[in-house]
């Protein structure tokens, strides 16, 4: 596998000139600076370069083992790895100071860690769950929970799980059945939980002092469905009034699941109370354990977004240093390497331009989280939230979707020896494919977008995010040279808006409303993606090119603006055939009968 860099030029150009570092603005920044962030990133490259990376390609080939005692030994070196990223304080940098984080903006911490992600995608899902669990617990456990729990979850000693599928429930949430016992009034204020969860990252290892599980369960007397599961907090080790570790709770991984890729990361089957029961505390409001959980889900979708960005990035570094490397056929009458065919070059600017546009839309939506979380003005922080709550379910199912792709070009610049497993490009296709399917499969992401967020507001917060595409659109046409990316932009910008007319229609419709969001969300999610990240490449090319007038970093902006053509002008009109899709009506899909076939 060939070394990785972190993309940090990359990233200080959506940072310094497409965000303009607008998130240091806010209040609770101001001892931030243009200058410390760019230190942040240099030093996470390193982490990232010279620890991480190196371990990817060991950890898949070693994968963990469970112990007879139901412990769990990682691959080599990768709890030292982790140790590192704890002693340099990296798992705090997004957190607020007042929860004793760094408390720099969630764009810094997403750069971060797209870096990790590709650097080590299965070592990298550790600290991304932890981070679920400190949103969760500080939005709603009790002050005790608190100051037990979060600090050292904050500083990455102990780390945290999310605990929601069951054998018989998947997706449907509703079926849980881990009960949750209150014990008797002597015994203290807590509940024993008996039950299995499966699929649960890194749900049990060797690199932290304390794993921290969040889970979903039911008491005896709550009600079927989703308004019977509260959320409990079970540590592996019970902690002392002292906050030292005490005796083991009764929870214990039954095995780990033997899976495609990410080998390095333990997924885990989880057993509660195989004896007298796993002693959990509960957070938040009994019956609201779901309400509770989605904190901690909407934290992990974007951060999932974000990491198939940093395997796509990965991807294209791979790519790119094999077709520079690798001599075959003859380009201009001599022997060329296969970056010289232009088969091979609509390849690789394709994974280029895509990752760079993914990259752009998710910080984007990562400064609306500054916005809405640190924005002095009540109604701007509303307005941020609600472009948001469009943003995820886009950034996540779009990114991960489309880093399948780019790994899967990826193995095919490679030809042959991309198939081969020492080369390495056939890791990142198996490390991401699963995320388009954790953290809510993309067709649940979609659904989300088309159902629950354009139903609710009528579509108004995608309409103002159309608004702002067409504001680049009549930039990029009086730009001169870039007037045909405005047209191409243009015409994206008409298809989102005619396809978001016809699912709100349908929508609502009183006799097929359901079916109809359930057939048309996938192809608009996908239109969305294209045309949202068609806007913020159009928005690169405009800087880029200014940054070209003035003589700047010729080449990198050269590239920006290769990458911006083939993004709008190549790659927009093949999603832009999602409207067609959506527009040609649900009949083939309600009429199918699978049994038949």
């Amino acid at each position: 596998m060939f070394p990785f860099a972190a993309p940090v030029r990359d990233l200080r150009f959506v940072l310094e000139e497409l965000l303009e570092y607008r998130s240091l603005d806010l209040p609770g920044f101001g001892e931030a600076s243009p200058d410390l962030i760019e230190a942040v990133l240099e030093e996470a490259a390193k982490l990232a370069g010279e620890v991480w990376a190196p371990l990817n390609a060991r950890g898949d080939r070693q994968g963990c083992v469970r112990r007879e005692d139901g412990g769990v030994t990682l691959p080599d070196g990768f709890a030292e790895a982790y140790q590192a990223y704890v002693e340099g304080g990296w798992n705090g940098i997004g957190v607020s100071q007042a929860l004793g984080g760094q408390g720099l903006p969630e764009v810094v911490a997403s750069s971060v860690q797209e870096m990790l992600h590709g650097a080590n995608m299965a070592l990298g899902l550790c600290p991304m769950l932890t981070a679920g669990a400190i949103e969760a617990l500080a939005h709603h456990g009790s002050d005790a929970l608190k100051e037990t729990y979060l600090p050292r979850l904050v500083e990455g000693s102990w780390t945290g799980t999310m605990n929601l599928t069951e054998p018989q429930a998947g997706s449907d949430l509703s079926k849980v059945r881990t009960r949750a016992v209150p014990c008797p009034d002597e015994e203290g204020d807590h509940y024993r939980l008996f039950g299995q969860k499966i699929f649960i990252t890194w749900g049990e290892h060797d690199a932290s002092e304390n794993i921290i599980h969040l889970v979903l369960a039911r008491k005896p007397d709550a009600p079927e469905g989703n308004k019977g599961i509260s959320l409990f907090l079970v540590p592996k080790f019970l902690v002392n009034d002292d906050g030292s570790l005490g005796e083991r709770n009764d929870v214990t991984c039954a095995s780990i699941e033997h899976k495609l890729g990410i080998h390095g990361s333990p997924t885990c089957t989880l057993s509660f109370g195989e004896h007298d029961g796993a002693i959990g505390y509960l957070v938040g409001e009994e019956g609201r354990g779901l309400n509770h959980m989605f904190t901690m889900m909407n934290e992990a979708r974007h951060k999932v977004g974000v990491q198939g960005i940093g395997v796509a990035e990965r991807a294209c570094q791979h790519a790119f240093a094999y077709a520079l490397d690798r001599v075959q056929g003859k380009a201009r009458g001599s022997e060329a390497t296969i970056s010289e065919h232009l088969d091979v070059r609509r390849m690789l600017l394709s994974m280029r331009a895509r990752t760079d546009g993914l990259r752009a839309l998710a910080l984007y939506c990562a400064a609306q989280l500054d916005v809405a979380r640190h924005a002095a003005d009540n109604a701007e922080r509303e307005a941020a939230q609600a472009r948001v709550d469009v943003l995820i379910p886009v950034v996540k199912a779009f990114s991960t979707d489309q880093a399948v792709d780019i790994a899967s070009m990826g193995v095919q610049v490679h030809g042959g020896m991309g198939f081969i497993e020492e080369t390495g490009a056939a890791q990142l296709l198996r490390d991401a494919r699963i995320a388009p399917i954790y953290e809510g499969t993309n067709g649940i992401q979609a659904l989300d977008l088309a159902g629950r967020k354009l139903q609710r507001d009528g579509g108004a917060a995608l309409a103002g995010l159309i608004e702002e595409v067409e504001a680049t659109v009549s930039e990029l046409r009086d730009s001169g040279d870039l007037a045909p990316l405005g047209i191409s932009l243009a015409e994206g910008a008409a298809d989102l808006r005619a396809a978001m007319q016809i699912v709100l229609e349908q929508g609502r419709d009183p006799e097929c409303g359901l079916d109809a969001i359930q057939a048309y969300a996938t192809p608009f999610l996908n239109l969305a993606g294209h045309v949202l990240c068609a806007w913020q490449m159009g928005r690169a090319a405009l800087k880029a090119s200014a940054a070209r007038t003035s003589g700047s970093d010729e080449p990198f902006y050269r590239s920006k603006l290769a990458a911006a053509d083939f993004a709008l002008r190549q790659w927009l009109p093949v999603g832009r055939a999602n409207r067609s899709v959506i527009e040609a009506g649900m009949e083939s899909l309600a009429d199918f009968d699978a049994s038949a076939i």
